[in-house]
């Protein structure tokens, strides 16, 4: 009898133990590496002239005509349904081209340091005017074809003028810019992550608050800080050790100098589970990989697989749609008899 009773008193206090290791304890965040973050808020509704530029900006970022061959928007390789990306590691353009990069998400994109991966645009404004004249993505000849084509139709010269009521030329490649520019400021996507920076403390579970402890504690803060843990600097990629990839040469390749050789843009990490696949070539496809090889070269560590189960847990978190009124596809005016023909050469 005193035999059995060890052994059970024995497997009570395993059974314990095995309870304690397997549900992690929610560790203390300071205000100090809270402060390294900050919260991001929903977009104000718009009115007035605002809320026409919005409308009109959402047409036209899914308006097909504005490509040569009538079959790519914005949308195309920023879909809005699916967290501002195609989920291509390179999106195809005019005639099935593909460029060298991955097509970042239009989330939140509005907030970035800058625009494209080499931050050549100042802002989501300027970055609208690229891909439409690009000959490898929607190859619009020139900005004046965008122009005569937006003007041929009627439905787009009405809402033009009401958009920019004080312009003797409210139709212009500029104002195209600013409307599309309008709608993407829209696609801001607060989540659990951003009550619990406001002080919610419920808003994470304790699994996401040790992810989050280890995102820190990594060091992963070094590039992922701010209000979109990422997106405000600019950082080599193969920091301490050297990128497998050496291609694209990043910023140099825009700027000429030595010292921005394999420098991108850092990327912010908000809705990172679903906006694969990673990195500015978009040759790795599944996270965990990306996160291993990001301590690996960046911060010359070996992250364990439970690490790195645990910071994805934590970003898990940060994943959120904007308001859903944003990721409806509008209905667009109709085409006059002057809009020109598909051309697919």
């Amino acid at each position: 009898m005193r035999q059995i009773t060890l052994c059970l008193l024995f497997l009570f206090a395993a059974s314990s133990l095995f309870c304690s290791v397997a549900v992690a304890k929610a560790p203390e965040i300071t205000k100090t590496e809270k402060g390294m973050f900050a919260p991001i808020k929903a977009a104000e509704a718009p009115s007035g002239v605002k809320a026409v530029q919005i409308k009109l900006g959402q047409q036209l970022f899914h308006d097909k005509r504005l490509s040569k061959n009538h079959d790519i928007s914005c949308n195309s390789c920023h879909t809005v349904t699916n967290y501002g990306v195609d989920g291509e590691p390179t999106s195809p353009g005019h005639k099935g081209h593909r460029g060298g990069r991955n097509s970042p998400t239009v989330m939140n994109a509005f907030a970035h340091l800058s625009q494209f991966w080499d931050g050549r645009a100042a802002d989501v404004e300027a970055q609208a005017k690229g891909p439409v004249l690009a000959a490898g993505e929607m190859a619009m000849p020139s900005a004046e074809a965008v122009v005569a084509t937006l003007n041929s139709i009627p439905g787009y010269v009405t809402t033009f003028k009401a958009a920019f009521p004080n312009e003797k030329a409210p139709v212009s490649y500029d104002n195209f810019a600013k409307a599309v520019g309008a709608f993407e400021r829209q696609l801001s996507t607060p989540s659990r992550f951003d009550k619990y920076l406001e002080g919610d403390e419920k808003a994470l579970t304790d699994a996401e608050k040790v992810g989050f402890k280890t995102f820190i504690s990594t060091g992963c803060t070094m590039c992922h800080n701010g209000a979109l843990l990422g997106g405000n600097l600019y950082q080599k990629v193969g920091l301490v050790k050297a990128w497998p990839n050496q291609k694209d040469q990043g910023r140099f390749d825009l700027t000429k100098n030595e010292a921005e050789k394999m420098m991108f843009k850092v990327p912010s990490l908000r809705n990172i589970e679903k906006t694969g696949p990673y990195f500015h070539d978009g040759q790795t496809a599944d996270l965990s990989t990306a996160v291993k090889m990001m301590a690996e070269y960046q911060l010359g560590k070996q992250l364990s697989d439970a690490d790195t189960a645990s910071i994805i847990t934590f970003l898990k978190s940060t994943t959120a749609e904007p308001a859903a009124e944003y990721l409806k596809t509008p209905a667009l005016p109709k085409s006059g008899p002057k809009t020109p023909a598909p051309d697919p050469s």
